[in-house]
């Protein structure tokens, strides 16, 4: 993992991530004022207990969809591209189209991991994380996607259990996230991970 940065090249970093995801450019934001407001989570390591971490790993084991799940490399690309435009295009979610290119700078920055959940040779979905802070101590959840099909069906959770040990492995001390305000199915799902909602804007 690269040294830290500061902290207003995390922000871009989180400029960029945004602005890939949202359904309106910075441009148009811009000209009109108007920003897409999202609802901001945390929640400390010490909170996710060994016996919480057992009770999602049952939750996994009893899923009746069996994921194994991988670090994307640049080869993965089309498969991202493809949940995402599956994903959003069934979701309520106001859609915007994202190209290839934008998945490839993401992929390509520094700090992004991609996590990719195949099942039975299919992938499935994703999730976008990153490393944040003077001593990469602040985990970030980006987003993530799983296809219609998949949904509903515990492989989110299996993403997201994957992103956990990803930075557990890590020492990170602190998990943060941010969800749109009009993305009720995602926000349950935060806060039934146990994340505490901190700031709207």
């Amino acid at each position: 993992m690269p040294k830290p940065k500061s902290e207003d090249w995390f922000a871009n970093l989180r400029r960029t991530i945004r602005e890939t995801f949202q359904n309106i450019s910075t441009e148009i934001n811009d000209l009109f004022e108007e920003r897409p407001s999202y609802i901001q989570f945390q929640m400390d390591v010490n909170k996710i207990t060994e016996e919480f971490e057992n009770y999602l790993k049952k939750k996994i084991d009893h899923s009746i969809l069996h994921a194994e799940v991988r670090k994307a490399t640049m080869e993965d690309i089309e498969s991202i591209f493809r949940i995402y435009n599956k994903t959003w295009r069934s979701s309520p979610m106001p859609f915007r189209q994202v190209n290839r290119e934008a998945f490839i700078k993401l992929f390509k920055q520094p700090y992004t991991i991609f996590l990719i959940a195949n099942v039975e040779s299919v992938d499935g979905g994703f999730i976008l994380i990153h490393l944040e802070g003077d001593k990469n101590e602040l985990g970030i959840i980006n987003g993530f996607a799983t296809l219609p099909e998949f949904q509903h069906k515990g492989l989110g959770t299996t993403l997201a259990m994957a992103a956990w040990n990803y930075f557990k492995e890590r020492g990170v001390k602190e998990l943060r996230c941010e969800v749109h305000k009009d993305n009720n199915i995602t926000y349950s799902f935060i806060k039934s991970l146990g994340f505490e909602e901190v700031l709207s804007r």
